[in-house]
Parts: C-alpha cells; sequence; structure tokens
C-alpha cells in the first residue's frame, strides 16, 4: 500500500527498495516470526501514517470551522477590495468638462465676483492692439462693370433664374447673394428670391417684409437684372403655377463649371429654371467677377426695410443712451440658449431627469424620430468637450466678468426666447444688472408688428449687435457668421468679437478646486486670443469654402467695391445717429 501523503520508497518483500533520490537504509537482521516482517514493517508505517492523518485532519477540521465562520467576513472584505477597481473598469469617472457643473461653482466664488470690480476694464480700450493690420495693396485700377455672362449667341439674357432661399435669416441671405451671383454668371434675370416657410423659423414674411425692394433692385442695375415677378406670358405657360416649372437640383457647393456646363444649357433651352432649396449651392471659391457680385449683393444691395430699419435705430439710440456710464458704448451677446437649441445639441445641464424627459419631447415634436435612430449615438459628455454645447447665460456671465467687464457694463441680449428664462437669466442679471433685450428697449406697440416673425424679430437684433463695441458669439451658426464679416467690413478689417473657446472653459468651469483668480487669468488670455483671430485677413489666394466671404470679406469686397467707388456710394460708418448710416441697415 502507497502512502497519499508522504513519499517514501515503498518497502518490498525482497528487501529491495525502489529507485529514489534518497536511498534507503539497510535491513535489519531477520526475527523468527509468523508475520513476516515485510508485512509488519508496512503495517506500523501505515499506523503510525493514519494516525499522524487523524489528528492533521482533526485539527484541520476544527481550524476549518473558524474558517468556514470566517468565510463571510472574507468574502465581503474582497467585495469591497475588487468591485473598486472593477467598477472602475465599467463606469469610467467623468472626463474633464463632461459634467455641468458651472452653477456650483458660481455659487462658490459668487462672493468674489460680486466685490470683484478692481481689474475692469474700459470698453473704449478693449481693443487697443499692439500690432497694427498689415497693409493692404492698391486695389488694381479695374472695372467690374462689364458682362458677366459666358459664352452665349447673344447679347440678350438668357432666361429667367428663380430661387427659394431656405433657412432663418441670415441663411437666406446667403442665398440671396448666391443667387445674384448665379444670375450674374449666366446672364439670367434674377426674379426676387423667395423666402421659404420652416417648421423651425415659422416664418411666413416675404423678401419685401424684411429687404428693401427698390433699394435692391436699384444697387445691381447695370450688373444683374432683378424683377418683382415672372412676366405674364411666361406665367401663362406654367399654368400660372410656378412649382410646374422644373426643377434643377444642385450639388452643394457646386463650382463654376457645374453651372457652366450643365444649368447653363438648360436655362437657354426652357428660358427659365428654378433651384430650391437653393442654401450652399455655390462653392466659395469663384472667380473675381462672380466674387464682386457676392460682396455687392451682401455689403451694399441688401438692406432692410423701412419698418425694421425705423424700429432697429430706435433700439441703438437708446442702448447708447443706456451705456451713459460706459461712454455710450455696450457689449452685445448672441444667445442661442433656447428651447430647441437645446434639444438639438443633446446636451444636459443642471435640470436632472426633468429636463432630460421634457427635451426629449421637444427632440420627438420638431425632429420626430431622427434622435432615436438606432445609427443616432447621443453622447452629451463628449459634445460638451467638444465645444458643442450652448453656453448658459451663468457661462456667459462668468465669462466676460473673469475678462474684465465690470457690473456697470451694458449688455444687449441678441436671442430668442430663453430656455426657462427666469432660472438662467437670474445670475447673469446678477454680474451685469444693466442688461436688455429688444423687448425691455421697445414698447409693446412698436414690437406688435414683429410678433411672430422670427427673421423680422433676428434683424432687429442682427442690426444692435451691428453696432456694439463689442460682439459676443457663443454657439456658432449663420448669425455670427455673417455678422462678424459685417463688421470686419465696417471697422477695416477687425472683427471686434469675442470668441471663446469653448473647449477650454468646460474644463475651467468643472474643476471645482479653481479659485476666482486662476480663472480671471484663464479669462484674460481667452480674450487676448480672441482679439489676436479677430484680426486674421485671410488672402484672396487661400480663399476656400471654410473661408467664407461673408464671414471674412476682406480684402476681396475692400478692393472689389473700391473698383466702383464712382457708381456705389457706400458709407463706412461706426455710429448708427449718422443718416448716411441707413445705406448699412
Amino acid at each position: 500500500m502507497k502512502s497519499k501523503n508522504h513519499h517514501q520508497p515503498t518497502p518490498v518483500c525482497n528487501g529491495n527498495t525502489s529507485e529514489s533520490s534518497s536511498p534507503s537504509p539497510p535491513p535489519s537482521p531477520r526475527r523468527h516470526s509468523a508475520v513476516p516482517h515485510c508485512r509488519r514493517l508496512l503495517r506500523s508505517k501505515t499506523f503510525s501514517q493514519s494516525r499522524r492523518e487523524s489528528s492533521v485532519a482533526g485539527i484541520i477540521i476544527r481550524r476549518g470551522l473558524r474558517y468556514f465562520l470566517l468565510l463571510p467576513l472574507f468574502y465581503i472584505s474582497g467585495l469591497l477590495m475588487c468591485v473598486g477597481p472593477f467598477s472602475g473598469l465599467v463606469w469610467q469617472a467623468p472626463l474633464p468638462g463632461s459634467v455641468y457643473r458651472s452653477h456650483e461653482i458660481f455659487e462658490k466664488l459668487w462672493h468674489e465676483i460680486e466685490s470683484d470690480n478692481s481689474s475692469a476694464i474700459e470698453l473704449s480700450s478693449v481693443w487697443r492692439y499692439n500690432r497694427r493690420l498689415k497693409e493692404q495693396k492698391p486695389c488694381p485700377n479695374t472695372s467690374y462693370r462689364h458682362h458677366f455672362a459666358t459664352k452665349r449667341e447673344s447679347p440678350d439674357p438668357s432666361g429667367y433664374l428663380i430661387v427659394e432661399a431656405n433657412g432663418g435669416l441670415n441663411q437666406q441671405r446667403s442665398s440671396i447673394c448666391n443667387a445674384v451671383a448665379v444670375a450674374g454668371l449666366l446672364n439670367a434675370i434674377l426674379v426676387i428670391p423667395h423666402l421659404d416657410f420652416h417648421s423651425v423659423w415659422v416664418d411666413p414674411r416675404q423678401f419685401g417684409d424684411i429687404y428693401d425692394e427698390d433699394h435692391f433692385i436699384t444697387t445691381l442695375k447695370g450688373f444683374v437684372e432683378v424683377v418683382q415677378e415672372l412676366p405674364e406670358v411666361v406665367m401663362e405657360r406654367y399654368d400660372y403655377n410656378i412649382t410646374n416649372i422644373p426643377n434643377i437640383r444642385i450639388e452643394a457647393w457646386a463650382p463654376v463649371s457645374y453651372y457652366l456646363e450643365e444649368v447653363y444649357p438648360v436655362l437657354r433651352k426652357q428660358g427659365v429654371i428654378r433651384i430650391a432649396p437653393f442654401a450652399n449651392r455655390l462653392a466659395m471659391n469663384v472667380p473675381p467677377r462672380v466674387q464682386f457680385l457676392r460682396c455687392l449683393a451682401n455689403n451694399v444691395a441688401l438692406r432692410f426695410s423701412f419698418p425694421v430699419s425705423t424700429l432697429a435705430r430706435k433700439l441703438v439710440k437708446r442702448m447708447i443712451e443706456k451705456s451713459s456710464r460706459t461712454g455710450g458704448k455696450y457689449v452685445s451677446v448672441h444667445l442661442r440658449f433656447e428651447e430647441d437649441m437645446v434639444a438639438f445639441s443633446c446636451c444636459l445641464y443642471d435640470g436632472g431627469k426633468a429636463e432630460n424627459f421634457e427635451m426629449d419631447l421637444v427632440r420627438e415634436k420638431g425632429w420626430r424620430g431622427k434622435f432615436r435612430r438606432k445609427d443616432r449615438l447621443i453622447q452629451p459628455g463628449l459634445n460638451r468637450i467638444n465645444g458643442k454645447c450652448p453656453l448658459t447665460p451663468l457661462e456667459v456671465g462668468m465669462m466676460l466678468r473673469g475678462m474684465g467687464f465690470d457690473n456697470n457694463t451694458s449688455i444687449y441680449l441678441a436671442s430668442g426666447k430663453i430656455y426657462q428664462a427666469e432660472r438662467h437669466l437670474d445670475p447673469l442679471l446678477k454680474m451685469f444688472p444693466l442688461l436688455y433685450t429688444k423687448e425691455s428697449l421697445a414698447t409693446s406697440d412698436e414690437l406688435a408688428p414683429f410678433k411672430g416673425y422670427s427673421s423680422r424679430l433676428a434683424a432687429l437684433d442682427y442690426t444692435v449687435c451691428l453696432f456694439s463695441e463689442v460682439f459676443v458669439t457663443t454657439q456658432g451658426g449663420n448669425f455670427p457668421h455673417f455678422l462678424m464679416g459685417h463688421r470686419r467690413f465696417l471697422f477695416g478689417g477687425h472683427a471686434k468679437t469675442i470668441q471663446p473657446d469653448k473647449r477650454k472653459l468646460v474644463i475651467l468651469l468643472q474643476d471645482m478646486d479653481i479659485s476666482w483668480k486662476a480663472f480671471k487669468n484663464e479669462m484674460e488670455s481667452m480674450l487676448i486670443e480672441s482679439d489676436r483671430k479677430g484680426m486674421n485677413v485671410p488672402r484672396i489666394k487661400k480663399s476656400r469654402r471654410k473661408s467664407s466671404i461673408y464671414t471674412y470679406p476682406l480684402p476681396e469686397c475692400r478692393c472689389l467695391l473700391e473698383s466702383q467707388n464712382s457708381t456705389i456710394k457706400f458709407t463706412h460708418t461706426t455710429h448708427m445717429l449718422d443718416d448716411e448710416a441707413e445705406s448699412v441697415v
């Protein structure tokens, strides 16, 4: 029999042992007995081993009972030690900037913010930069008043061009300017663009309600012929229904060659074409003669209608009067914290589950199942880190106070209906009590004709922002891009715009250990960087789709418009009260 627990050589009857690393001692002298010695030896060793095994088993059993009683404690302690690291793999800690904690930081720092006016800056000195803009080369002595048509059989117009400008106020503005450029390129007669009614903007007003139609037609005369409607003979051909006119689908950002090779032959054959929709249907990089028409349309021909410009001038005057503490200078903020924008961004703020549920309803109502598609991944934290979340009024206020604007600064807030306005505007009002909107500057009777017409209301905001000393953009879009370009055009290349680095800002506004001094230092650096970027003037040869001529009009528009200074009287003005400023508004 072999022992289970000991590795000893097994005895054999002939007195020899099996091979082992440790040889056995020699056998004892032979004794006479009824039981062979070999068996006695085996039995004694087996008995002694059994006794040892029994004692060991007893010890193990007694200790096992104690171990068994301690087992739950070991199990619980194991969970405490292992669950933490394992859960860290499953539930990762929030990335810096991914969680909205701005309201908590505001509460923590409010007393320091309230008492800090020591580093207040004067609006008149905000834009005193050290370096100068590069001297622009003299514009070539050329005239762009010539035929814009392509190769054609006769000098007569090639036909009529009808476009549908879709989107909000400034997306429609882009479509109108592009339509002027295309009409000139194709030697077409442009019909006053139709403004598309959209479920988001919900504005049934047409071109003449927003822009001065007569001024538009007169300014473009000699470059592009513009008519208010199609002639009777053409309408009769299509049963007086414009939708019966064949609609040409144009690829986005189509180059000039596409219009010459694909669209022009159709226009010559049919005599009339319709392009709908028309947003972003012309490439940014086009020949100077075509770019000129864009500049002419955007900066000169498009002037707001009399009702809009009249009230806009009143709002600017009142805003200047309200800003007497800062020499009549004020800051304008384009705030995109409306309900639909918050919902579309899929960002989370401080409203918890109730806010998330409410935003889900808004998304479903406005965009139906778009946000519930399987291929749609909604990541609020990642959106915030990437700077895609609209800044709250609180965040805008903290940023401006950090940059050095004190509580005597007048703020004009350009915005639609703020999401949960009472709750979100309260911190901003604490930081900037001189806060105004078109609703607070105008009487109810003055605003009554504009109620329900988003484009006309946006035109009021656009004008007041245009003549502010500082413009703050918070969320991108067509409104700030057009406004920055218009201000660059008026102010000789400097945008006078604050574009916050939102990726940096969200990280700072999640750091619960940050001090007000440290935050201010970061904001002052951000202001300097924003000012530097505001002075950038891309060269013509570097113009690309992203370098929009509407955002960066110089030097192209300066040269193109100066070449026509004898026929186009455009006043570069920085003050709304001048009589000549009406040409801008």
